[in-house]
This record gives C-alpha cells, sequence and structure tokens, in this order.
C-alpha cells in the first residue's frame, strides 16, 4: 500500500512539474467575461500582483482566463481568433452558363453556409468558483482551480479573486 502510495505522489508530482513548464510560457493573459463581473477583479489582482500581463485584444493573449470550457468557450475563442480566410477561388466563367433550376436550390442551401452563425454564449450552468486557464493557440487547459466565492458582493469577489490570483502565482512562480 506505501509503495502504491509513493507511485501515485510521484506521478503527481510529475504532472505538476509538467504543467509548471507550460505555465511558464504564459506572458500576456486574455480574461474572458465572467459571471457577476469576476473578471474585472482578476484583472485588477493579476495586474496588481505583476502575474500575468493583462490585455484587452485577445488577439495579443498567449493564454485565455476563463470561468467556462465547451462548445461555447471554443466558439468565443474562435470568434476572438478567426481562422485565416481561405484564399479565393478562381470562378470558373459562370456567366456564360445558364442558370437552371438546380443551380438556383444548391445556391440557395450553400449561400448561407458563408454567413457568419452567432456565436453561443453559455450553457446550461456554469460551475461558479472554477477558472481554467487556457493556451490561446492549443485550447489546452494550463492551469485550474476551484475557488468559489461566498456571495455576489464585491467584496466576497474580491477575496475570490486574489485567492484565484495567489494561487496562480504560486504555481508559475519558479520552484527555488
Amino acid at each position: 500500500m506505501k509503495l502504491m502510495t509513493r507511485f501515485l505522489l510521484l506521478v503527481t508530482c510529475c504532472g505538476a512539474l509538467a504543467c509548471a513548464a507550460d505555465l511558464s510560457s504564459a506572458r500576456d493573459v486574455y480574461v474572458m467575461p465572467m459571471s457577476h463581473g469576476m473578471d474585472q477583479f482578476l484583472a485588477v489582482g493579476l495586474t496588481r500582483e505583476h502575474v500575468l500581463q493583462v490585455v484587452t485584444d485577445g488577439k495579443a493573449a498567449d493564454v485565455v482566463l476563463t470561468d467556462h470550457i465547451g462548445p461555447a468557450f471554443e466558439a468565443q475563442l474562435a470568434a476572438l481568433n478567426p481562422p485565416p480566410a481561405p484564399p479565393p477561388v478562381a470562378k470558373k466563367d459562370e456567366a456564360a452558363k445558364p442558370a437552371t433550376t438546380s443551380d438556383s436550390v444548391v445556391s440557395m442551401f450553400t449561400d448561407t453556409a458563408d454567413q457568419a452563425r452567432p456565436v453561443p454564449t453559455g450553457g446550461f450552468s456554469r460551475a461558479h468558483g472554477t477558472v481554467f486557464l487556457v493556451d490561446a493557440k492549443t485550447h489546452q487547459v494550463l492551469w485550474s482551480t476551484y475557488a468559489p466565492p461566498k456571495d455576489t458582493s464585491a467584496g466576497a469577489l474580491d477575496h475570490t479573486a486574489n485567492e484565484v490570483v495567489s494561487r496562480l502565482k504560486k504555481d508559475i512562480s519558479p520552484k527555488k
């Protein structure tokens, strides 16, 4: 039993060190909008403690801080950093070809494929108190914590944000 406990401890420590290596590359963070304005309190704490540089443009961020992950978050990331537009395809001489009924039916369905779709902004519920630090390019979760606020008052949100920032600062700073 002791051998198994030591093995699990070793594996956990190795995982923490691997995560710390990923965290060390994080410099600029974009804080996604969060419930009850928690994003504002986190931005203040991150700036005050000099943990990460808070940026207001998601395109300039190395990492993103959010309180939810999943399809809605992926859609928000895609909206922040849209993939480059595909190069224009040279169209064949379509003006010489008369439109047929089948062409108009096909175009009726394909025209809407290029239009922008609304971005889903939330899910059915959020686990209040979870915070995730996500790599903006790879979309991998680099760090997370759970720190639920006691209530939605400004004092409780500020206290919780300071707790989250302290945990992140401890995990980012190199171990000596």
